[in-house]
């Protein structure tokens, strides 16, 4: 896979270029250099991520932040039976238990909601920091929805979090996902009130509460390109009825 001349390596985080430091050093930069590519393609061509993810893989698949990096790349790319394994080697190699929110989604998304809620309840989600347990009971609201329990949803995801009115990194996510479950249960006027929270609190556009507020509130969008091309068709149609 090439790699632009403006990546270095020097990008990654400091803690996985220690992880590094056990490989030779031309191998650790070419690998540095293939998760900076991970890290740069994950969220808009999850594909060039995952083929990167592979690259690392091949050349350091006995690094945990390797297999870390691989695990996301194919979460990113909806292969779930795929990811959860690489999520589960990187928590071997390592014990850290900060992945055991996105290993219950990886069992959502193989269709096993039930494992994700077992995974809710065991001890592991005592050792994550507050992120972490935000992220775990949005996983487990999620396998709720699957499971077709809407106030179960709701109700698990009442909570201080819910509450703040401080703004963290996941409040946006966390209030979206409460209006979302509010709406899916017939809930509206609460369901539009969450929404302006989450839009509120999403000062990054993590999600999409402003548009799914203006859909509630009877706002309609129109296409800007489609507008003008329909503003140019009538212009032509006037123009044809002069002659």
């Amino acid at each position: 896979m090439p790699i632009p001349e403006d990546v270095t390596g020097e990008e990654i985080d400091k803690d996985v270029r220690q992880e590094l430091q056990s490989l030779p050093k031309t191998l650790a930069d070419d690998v540095a250099k293939n998760l900076v590519m991970v890290a740069r393609l994950i969220d808009e061509d999850p594909e060039g991520a995952y083929a990167y993810s592979k690259v690392a893989l091949r050349l350091a698949s006995r690094v945990a932040a390797v297999r870390e990096a691989g695990g996301f790349a194919a979460y990113a790319n909806q292969k779930y039976s795929e990811a959860l394994a690489e999520f589960r080697a990187a928590r071997r190699m390592t014990g850290n238990a900060d992945l055991w929110p996105v290993m219950a989604d990886c069992e959502r998304g193989l269709g096993r909601p039930e494992k994700a809620l077992d995974m809710a309840g065991a001890p592991e989600v005592h050792k994550l920091d507050k992120a972490g347990q935000v992220e775990m009971r949005l996983v487990a609201a999620g396998a709720r929805r699957d499971m077709g329990q809407l106030d179960a949803a709701i109700v698990t995801l009442q909570s201080p979090e819910l509450a703040s009115n401080s703004m963290q990194p996941w409040t946006a996510r966390l209030r979206y996902a409460y209006a979302d479950a509010l709406l899916a249960a017939g809930r509206e006027p609460e369901a539009r009130e969450w929404f302006a929270k989450a839009v509120e609190a999403d000062r990054d556009g993590s999600t999409d509460a402003s548009d799914r507020l203006a859909e509630l509130d009877g706002v309609e969008f129109m296409d800007a390109l489609a507008e003008d091309e329909d503003e140019g068709e009538r212009g032509d149609a006037a123009e044809e009825e002069k002659d």
